[in-house]
């Protein structure tokens, strides 16, 4: 069939995306190097698609509203998307994606070379040009821009014409398709099918298939939770669409496992969706009010959430006094502390679930206490960790707002929302790093969450790189108890960057106090009396930043190695991120940057820059399959393989 064909069929309906496809993770490079393998004819593959009943069938972005069959699309996605937001200047209906992926393909006539537009090479070049209005317009509507380039060389317009033709004949080239058909071919046979033949892509999860079957009945399913993805996303919260489904199906069903799903009906779902983003929102509230978690970066244990919301559920979507809310949250502190949920996921939600059934907050705390080894305390050595990743620097933000703790300079509680261009909050290297890295001090010890405290952007541009020594003095003399309040050693011998590790096992000690007493008065009791249930209504601020130091100064080239990477439409990475193992969910090691999901979103395993690592991190991390390099320009190298091999598809 012809891929004009094939375009046309899109525009009809006569092939659809079936719902449990994923959306479109293609990069700009390998659309343009698709482009490049039409332009020159090679190979490009054939496509799977799978004939089915049209009015039994649900198809990404709604049911097909006609009868006889449709085809749907198994194999040849990210082509055939390609393909169609190219050459019709949109992406098509069924489209989940970066519009832009697919937008301002530029060709040279010179050099026979495909890219996407950049004004300082392309702007009032007519050698540059546009191939999405080459393919809607065809070659008749450049024929006289042609001629004056060619300058009446008849030799170089006979090129030009040539290159441009064939860009316009890619659409009559033939692909061949074949066809899945039969009775026999169930959802569950089709979906064995879809992950065989894309054996290079990640394999549909039980989510993706209950979400499937939901959608089938109900097409707004999936619009309507990433309405509240993005809503959240907006407030400074990332989450994945399993995640909230996940949340749902606990909702609804007090279980883990996503095949509970199926004994849902639609009607149900419907509510229970509801219910669970009402909760999602409550819930974020009463983090941010009563623990100061406010943003995306300090909120740990996300695996926790299923619980949570089913307790609300339980009580009518709210908690029914202080004393309940306070004992979850100090039961929801310590999982994510200990990594309660990172491992056998449905496994240690189902015996939560059932604890919380069988005996409420109290019966969850004891279950994950004996998993504990009996005791949950936080010790000294906890906060030995470095770097943002580690599971403690969200609770040092978190002991950080429900103190109070002071501004070194201004003396101002630390709070969110603080007003003025220079008052948003940052974290700051107590003992500064350039400092500690000239005396010698590894990077793991420089960068030790105990050496971390929160300042307005105002104060950390006063005290910059200073010497402890020189500093804490005068803020000891102009706002005493400032240092106190974020329980940073007051004796003196302690901020010589010589007795640096003393400093910080000191520190050590006072933050494990902190929050233990914390942490028990969450337990214990008894609520405060002015306790004030959140709105449910949806979620009142704007994402609150914390800007936060990066690891360019400290590794080579990573700043470039990131560029590199964003240039080639690869996914952000995670920075100074924690890494675990999946089957235990005990953490591993603190990466320089992580990319949990692969360089490309959904495509490959995960990849890990690990700049400082023992001989038993690195082995941990094989074990678990991750991709582990050790330096910058070694995954720099990776990344531009991985950019030749899209450039050549």
């Amino acid at each position: 069939m012809r891929i004009a064909q094939i375009l046309d069929k899109i525009d009809s309906g006569d092939i659809a995306l079936p719902e449990f496809q994923r959306g479109y993770v293609w990069t700009r490079d390998q659309v343009r190097g698709f482009f490049q393998s039409l332009y020159r004819s090679y190979p490009i593959g054939g496509f799977l698609t799978w004939g089915t009943k049209a009015e039994s069938t649900q198809t990404r972005g709604g049911r097909i509203d006609r009868d006889g069959t449709v085809n749907l699309l198994l194999d040849g996605q990210q082509r055939v998307t390609t393909l169609y937001g190219v050459t019709r200047g949109r992406p098509p209906h069924f489209f989940e994606g970066n519009p832009a992926t697919l937008t301002g393909l530029h060709f040279n006539l010179d050099t026979e070379t495909f890219e996407f537009y950049a004004p300082a090479k392309m702007k009032d070049n007519p050698l540059w040009l546009d191939v999405t209005s080459l393919l809607r317009n065809g070659l008749s509507t450049y024929l006289q821009a042609v001629n004056q380039m060619a300058d009446g060389d008849t030799e170089v317009m006979s090129a030009y014409i040539e290159r441009l033709n064939r860009i316009t004949q890619i659409m009559e080239r033939e692909v061949h398709i074949d066809e899945v058909t039969g009775e026999d071919k169930t959802i569950d046979v089709v979906v064995e099918i879809f992950n065989r033949v894309n054996s290079g892509g990640t394999k549909l999860s039980k989510g993706d298939l209950a979400l499937a079957a939901i959608c089938a009945s109900w097409p707004e399913a999936r619009p309507t939770m990433n309405e509240a993805l993005t809503t959240w996303s907006a407030a400074g919260f990332d989450f994945k669409l399993d995640w909230l489904l996940r949340n749902v199906n606990v909702v609804l069903t007090g279980e883990a496992q996503f095949s509970k799903l199926s004994e849902v009906g639609v009607p149900a779902f419907r509510t229970g969706l509801k219910a669970t983003i009402d909760s999602v929102d409550y819930m974020l509230n009463a983090l941010g009010g009563r623990l100061g978690l406010d943003h995306g970066r300090v909120l740990g244990g996300r695996g926790a959430f299923p619980v949570m919301s089913r307790l609300l559920h339980i009580h009518d979507g709210r908690f029914p006094d202080g004393t309940t809310r306070d004992r979850l949250f100090y039961w929801y502190v310590h999982s994510f502390l200990w990594g309660r949920h990172t491992g056998a996921t449905e496994t240690a939600l189902n015996q939560d679930l059932q604890a919380l059934d069988d005996g409420g907050v109290d019966l969850l705390i004891d279950v994950l206490r004996r998993s504990h080894g009996g005791r949950l305390q936080v010790s000294p050595d906890d906060f030995a960790g470095a770097s943002m990743g580690s599971r403690f620097y969200p609770l040092l933000y978190m002991l950080t707002r429900v103190h109070g703790a002071q501004d070194l300079d201004s003396g101002v509680p630390l709070r969110d929302g603080m007003l003025g261009r220079l008052n948003s909050l940052q974290v700051h290297h107590i003992f500064p790093k350039a400092r500690l890295r000239a005396y010698g001090y590894s990077r793991a010890e420089i960068n030790a969450v105990a050496n971390f405290c929160f300042l307005t952007q105002d104060t950390n541009l006063r005290v910059g790189a200073k010497n402890p020594a020189e500093y804490l003095p005068e803020i000891t003399m102009r706002m005493p108890g400032a240092l106190e309040s974020q329980w940073i050693p007051v004796e003196p011998e302690l901020w010589r960057i010589e007795n640096y590790l003393e400093f910080l096992a000191a520190r050590r000690e006072l933050l494990s106090y902190a929050a233990n007493d914390f942490l028990d008065a969450l337990h214990n009791g008894p609520a405060p009396v002015d306790f004030v249930s959140p709105s449910r209504s949806g979620l009142p601020r704007t994402a609150v930043e914390v800007a936060e130091p990066t690891s360019f100064d400290d590794v080579p080239g990573l700043a470039a190695l990131l560029q590199e990477v964003q240039e080639a439409g690869f996914a952000a990475p995670d920075l100074d991120s924690e890494v675990v193992d999946p089957s235990t969910g005990e953490a591993i090691a603190i990466a320089t940057a992580y990319w949990p999901h692969g360089l490309q979103e959904e495509v490959g395993g995960s990849v890990v820059l690990a700049i400082d690592t023992t001989p038993a991190e690195q082995a941990a991390m094989e074990a678990s399959d991750y991709r582990v390099f050790h330096s910058a320009d070694a995954l720099r190298r990776y990344v531009r393989n991985m950019r030749a091999e899209h450039a050549s598809t």
